[in-house]
């Protein structure tokens, strides 16, 4: 196969975002996420919720005595931190950083198995018990996410030894899993294994890793059912028991194992299970060349995207489970929408990207990155969501427990702690985002701010994108390449832009528009510059007459972004607020924390009532109310609950 049609990415070495946006994040993450969460895993953040996670590995080495302390899949916290560590370097390098994590790789390969078993949960603590309850215990979930760090940190540093860890793992469970008659034939109740060994695939080439995704997804859903199996065959005992015994085991949908995937109609289950298994099916179909798996991935993309999507990229609507619920029940206030589902779902876009160049897919990765993924984490890096609701009524949520898992403000730390290094790594590892090079053509996702080479044949094109994107509509792309380069650059054309113009040299450029993005054929010569526009008029948003929790409501978007009311700025009872289909909208520059952002202003109204405590609780015929007007100031959604606590939404009563 060739190598340059499975990579389909760019070398992170040779790009450099120098966005003031999004660049102002890498350097977050660089400068204060990465320490901050090295801190973490060490337990030296008085406020948070212990990790112990580094302590775990020191154990399982033999380098101390103790007992595990954590999450089942306490290890992947360690293994994501490596990855975005790993990234990171290859923006800036770091020697000191470089050498902190060569010691936790150093600690990570003393911690493996002879036999290449690597898994401190079950190496400290119940060693008799490895690869007994697939269902439940996520082995092959931590597995994965160690895998992705070695891939990274290989390609990072050109460092082996982890990347070799993560073989020999790789290795061990390609022996213990398979259709032979002394081997398992299961696979994991958390995906991600799946997506990792496509990327170990990639970087060995050895085709034992991509038949084993293979049977991992062509088994999934077989009867006899392997999670029935092995629970017998255990004698019945379960991890988790949130929801009653082994119900992890019998709600099948759950990490969708309950049928099939071919037969499988819709999005269903853990969200974060559900596209991290997409991500890694998505890439097997492009390169097993499979049409079954690429039209069930299609399938499957489109009732999720259709259906059961919010506006903000969010996905999984139910805590219970952290997971979908049916097709147009959206809630707002009770919404789960993890930040993880939304990095797997910009990691799902991503692979349909590299199999079918269609634009539909880059918006959704768009939409889901300025706005959950964004909104994951706050502005100082310190603090994080989990869970990222599109309404918050403080007052409600101490008491009223169907609020148990919303916060109105972010958390130090999580004693499940997988978001904050979820957010580090895609934030550090976003080049790979923005570009999908192939032979026929260099597509261009997003419009980050950034310099990079690529190559095309046996030369490169060298291009540099400046702006002030998605506050402000030009964006300018211009070539560095010393040689011309005979290629094709095609540029995505977003949804939520009526009337984008494109300008060649200062002429208008004529192209083909394929699939939402604008195919330019030339030659291209150093100083070539093409100006972007992209007008960003604020745009009022309905939703689809099926989506109960938003009738009569309507929200507001200018470029990718949703913007939403929040009490600082607009008082307390925001759902007394309402926006007139005439009102019209005024943009200004935001001041202190919203510096250099776009905010919204429209003039609205208030329905309020005088002394409305001292009022009967329901009236008869005449509603209690007066109408005042209000000036309305709407702050992009990823932004909220960086002022202290307070009400926010984003649905607004309207016409």
């Amino acid at each position: 196969m060739n190598q340059p049609d499975i990579l389909q990415e760019v070398d992170l070495h040779q790009l450099k975002v120098t966005d003031a946006f999004l660049g102002q994040y890498q350097r977050l993450v660089r400068d204060v996420v990465i320490p901050y969460q090295w801190d973490a895993l060490n337990d030296r953040i008085s406020e948070a919720d212990p990790s112990h996670a580094i302590e775990n590995f020191e154990i399982a080495a033999g380098r101390k005595d103790g007992e595990f302390y954590g999450m089942v899949f306490q290890d992947s916290d360690v293994a994501k931190w490596l990855e975005a560590v790993a990234w990171s370097l290859c923006q800036k390098p770091d020697a000191e950083l470089e050498k902190t994590a060569d010691e936790v790789i150093e600690l990570v390969e003393a911690a493996q198995c002879e036999d290449g078993y690597l898994n401190t949960y079950f190496t400290v603590k119940e060693p008799e018990l490895r690869w007994t309850n697939l269902a439940e215990c996520h082995e092959l979930y931590c597995a994965g996410h160690m895998i992705e760090a070695g891939v990274a940190f290989f390609q990072a540093t050109g460092k082996r030894r982890l990347l070799d860890v993560v073989c020999r793992l790789a290795d061990h469970i390609d022996s213990v899993f398979g259709p032979g008659e002394n081997q398992l034939h299961g696979y994991p109740g958390h995906p991600e294994i799946e997506l990792a060994l496509m990327r170990l695939y990639e970087v060995t080439d050895n085709p034992r890793y991509l038949n084993l995704v293979n049977y991992f997804v062509e088994e999934r859903g077989a009867q006899p059912h392997f999670y029935d199996i092995e629970y017998e065959k255990r004698g019945r005992t379960s991890h988790w028991n949130i929801h009653g015994p082994a119900w992890m085991v019998k709600d099948k949908a759950y990490s969708q194992a309950h049928q099939p995937l071919a037969l499988q109609q819709t999005a269903i289950g853990h969200a974060v299970r559900f596209v991290y298994l997409m991500a890694g099916v998505a890439h097997l179909a492009r390169l097993h060349k499979d049409e079954e798996k690429r039209q069930t991935c299609l399938r499957l993309w489109d009732n999720m995207v259709q259906r059961q999507m919010y506006i903000t990229g969010g996905i999984g609507s139910q805590s219970s489970g952290e997971a979908f619920s049916s097709d147009y029940d959206l809630p707002n206030d009770t919404v789960y929408a993890e930040s993880c589902a939304s990095i797997g779902l910009m990691m799902y876009a991503r692979r349909m990207l590299q199999m079918e160049a269609d634009s539909r897919f880059a918006d959704v990765m768009e939409r889901a990155l300025y706005n959950t993924v964004l909104g994951g984490m706050a502005l100082d890096g310190k603090h994080f969501f989990y869970v990222n609701p599109l309404e918050v009524h403080p007052k409600s949520l101490a008491l009223n427990h169907i609020y148990d898992h919303v916060k109105p403000v972010r958390q130090r730390w999580f004693g499940c702690a997988c978001c904050p290094p979820n957010i580090a790594r895609v934030l550090t590892s976003l080049g790979h985002y923005i570009y999908t090079p192939r032979p026929d053509a260099l597509y261009v996702h997003l419009y980050v701010g950034n310099e990079m080479d690529v190559p095309v044949g046996d030369t490169s094109l060298g291009l540099k994108i400046s702006g002030d994107y998605p506050w402000h509509e030009q964006i300018e792309i211009v070539v560095t390449s010393a040689q011309p380069v005979q290629h094709t650059l095609a540029l995505r054309l977003p949804d939520w832009c009526a009337q984008p113009q494109v300008m060649l040299n200062g002429e208008t450029c004529e192209g083909e528009i394929r699939k939402g993005y604008l195919h330019i054929s030339r030659r291209w010569q150093e100083g070539d510059r093409i100006a972007l526009t992209l007008p960003m008029p604020v745009r009022r948003v309905y939703g689809n007459p099926l989506l109960r929790h938003v009738a009569g409501k309507v929200a507001v978007q200018r470029g990718p972004l949703v913007y939403c009311l929040e009490e600082a700025d607009n008082g307390a009872e925001l759902h007394n607020l309402w926006l007139p289909k005439d009102s019209a909208f005024s943009l200004i520059q935001g001041k202190g924390i919203f510096a250099h952002k776009v905010l919204i202003q429209a003039d609205g109204l208030r329905r309020a009532s005088q002394q409305a405590e001292q009022q009967a609780l329901y009236h008869y015929d005449q509603p209690p109310v007066i109408t005042e007007p209000q000036k309305l100031t709407f702050i992009p959604w990823f932004s909220w609950a960086n002022r202290g606590e307070g009400e926010m939404r984003i649905w607004v009563n309207g016409e």
